[in-house]
């Protein structure tokens, strides 16, 4: 590093550490600084490299409001990055003239609760109203409560199913947008206020003010709405193993399903906890590798009908169902099946409205929602966008998430798609059939939808835009020996959606009805994301492995052809 940017970055970090209002960023940095201006060693070169990375800009507010590593500096989540975001937070809302509460919820994650106390004193220092969850909860209490208490705003502080090293700054807008995630322009809207907010000295900080509300206004009419989404003559007979993955979703659901009447899941214990260090797994997504082992060891002793599990946020849902050939007798169901099984439930339930879903998620739903008469809608990827459906009465996305109940909480919601699926599921053993044998039936009815991902995970983000940059230059003519039809290049916009970084192929031939390929990089997360599907025709059960065979076949050639094209 030459001297003068050496002198510039330590220079930057004192100044960071003359204002860092928390005690264990401040001996974090002071360490770190310590070490920079040591005997050049080891640690000593690993001090500058941290310094370096920690004050090579700011963490940017976008419509995933903020997450990244917690630690000191303007690259990190931290306490002085927080509040400066509630300070933009607040101008933004005194500017729109938005001056109702504000409802702050907290995950279990380290600081998070800081975070939030943080973000609510910041809001009555600046003259609005705040209120605070009563305790660790899932995010959809928080959306719900938005509406419920129809609030200019909330502000959620999760990383949901990051590592254990983050944190993240999610924000709601009440009023005409529902209480619904942002999306532009409001993002950049929020972002510009925060890049005016000064010295932190000069943020006022009040020192109380703020509500804590109490569980009777808002955890109980959320169960109650929750609840009674479920047909009150609907069986009830179901066992199931559950796992939050150690995070706050185990009280929430567990109360939801007794007021729903159902049976008491029989929990992890080794995960029902909330631990923000997460011990028993290695990333805690239930998508991951290994995530939900514990939970199919439980089932192995117990023999449930289903094992149902959240992320540590408890806004997404996976659900896995028996299966002698898989090496646990268990396998997870795809997203894209969840969603297709919760749709078709609420068609026979007779919803009414628009069905939605995003543009890499299977397009099984749009053939749901012709058959039943009832409009369908594609969003860009990220509940922020299926939320904004004109008419929406259900939406998914293939990532585990999904909203059965958008008059009440306009977003995902791991707890209440829980209880849709155990009245499903239920329902189902009353006639003795299974969750599976209605993905059978769809398969038979609307031919075979098979999807798959390939996902790439960088230490340096720059290799992702290379890589779209090449199928950008290079777009391949075929995959997996498919003829690809059309290239549609997101970024120019078009077909109702906003731009965004991405590519949409369309491919055709062979034994498919039809196939398509989506890359893009993801929102939240350093990896370049790619998302297959393949439609292959059924006609009858008979034929119904054959289908498989030939899907898996072609998702595996175009996994591999398409990691050749694009040089990852």
């Amino acid at each position: 590093m030459k001297p003068t940017a050496a002198i510039d970055l330590l220079a930057q970090a004192r100044a960071w550490l003359a204002e860092d209002p928390d005690p264990d960023t401040r001996a974090e940095l002071t360490a770190l600084l310590a070490a920079a201006e040591g005997e050049a060693d080891e640690q000593h070169a690993r001090a500058w490299s941290e310094l370096a990375s920690r004050f090579s800009g700011t963490l940017q507010f976008g419509t995933a409001g903020l997450r990244g590593e917690m630690g000191a500096g303007p690259m990190r989540m931290n306490r002085a990055v927080v509040i400066r975001a509630a300070a933009g937070l607040a101008a933004h809302l005194k500017r729109e003239a938005a001056h109702g509460l504000v409802v702050i919820g907290y995950d279990a994650r380290h600081k998070s609760y800081e975070f939030a106390r943080d973000t609510a004193a910041v809001m009555v220092g600046a003259g609005l109203s705040a209120a605070l969850l009563p305790g660790p909860l899932p995010t959809p209490v928080l959306a719900f409560a938005v509406r419920h208490l129809d609030a200019a705003a909330g502000v959620m502080v999760t990383a949901s199913h990051n590592p254990p090293r983050d944190n993240g700054y999610k924000v709601y807008l009440g009023g005409a947008l529902e209480g619904s995630q942002i999306v532009p322009p409001y993002d950049a809207a929020i972002a510009a206020r925060i890049a005016e907010v000064g010295a932190l000295e000069q943020v006022p900080l009040a020192t109380e003010g703020w509500e804590l509300l109490a569980e009777a206004e808002i955890l109980e009419p959320y169960l109650a709405r929750a609840a009674a989404l479920v047909d009150p003559h609907a069986p009830r007979d179901l066992s199931v193993v559950y796992t939050p993955l150690h995070g706050v979703g185990r009280d929430t659901l567990l109360a939801a399903f007794k007021r729903a009447g159902f049976p008491t899941p029989s929990t992890v214990a080794a995960q029902g906890d909330p631990d923000p260090d997460f011990p028993t797994v290695g990333f805690p997504n239930p998508e991951e590798p290994g995530a939900m082992d514990l939970a199919f060891r439980a089932a192995a002793t117990l023999g449930p009908d289903i094992v149902l599990a959240n992320d540590p946020d408890a806004d997404r849902l996976a659900v896995a169902v028996p299966d002698p050939a898989a090496d646990s007798g268990w396998r997870m169901l795809r997203g894209d099946e969840v969603g297709a099984l919760i749709a078709e439930h609420l068609v026979g339930r007779r919803a009414a409205g628009t069905f939605a879903t995003t543009i890499v998620s299977s397009s099984l739903l749009s053939r749901i929602a012709a058959s039943a008469g009832l409009g369908y809608a594609e969003t860009l990827t990220g509940f922020k966008w299926i939320s904004r459906a004109e008419g929406l009465r259900y939406g998914y996305e293939e990532a585990l998430g999904y909203c059965v109940d958008p008059d009440a909480v306009r977003d995902k919601d791991g707890v209440s798609a829980a209880l849709a699926v155990a009245e499903l599921a239920a329902d189902l053993k009353a006639s003795g059939r299974t969750l599976s044998d209605l993905l059978d039936d769809l398969a038979v009815t609307h031919g075979l939808h098979a999807t798959e991902q390939l996902s790439v995970r960088v230490a340096d983000l720059r290799l992702i835009a290379d890589a779209m940059a090449r199928l950008r230059a290079r777009p391949p003519a075929e995959l997996a020996g498919l003829r690809v039809d059309s290239v549609e290049d997101l970024e120019q916009g078009g077909a109702g959606l906003p731009p965004t970084d991405g590519l949409r192929y369309r491919l055709s031939g062979g034994a498919v009805d039809a196939a398509r390929v989506v890359v893009r990089p993801s929102g939240t997360e350093p990896k370049l994301k790619c998302y297959l599907e393949v439609v292959v025709p059924v006609g009858t059960a008979d034929a119904l492995s054959r289908a498989r065979a030939t899907a898996d076949e072609l998702l595996a050639a175009l996994k591999h052809d398409l990691a050749a094209a694009g040089g990852f």
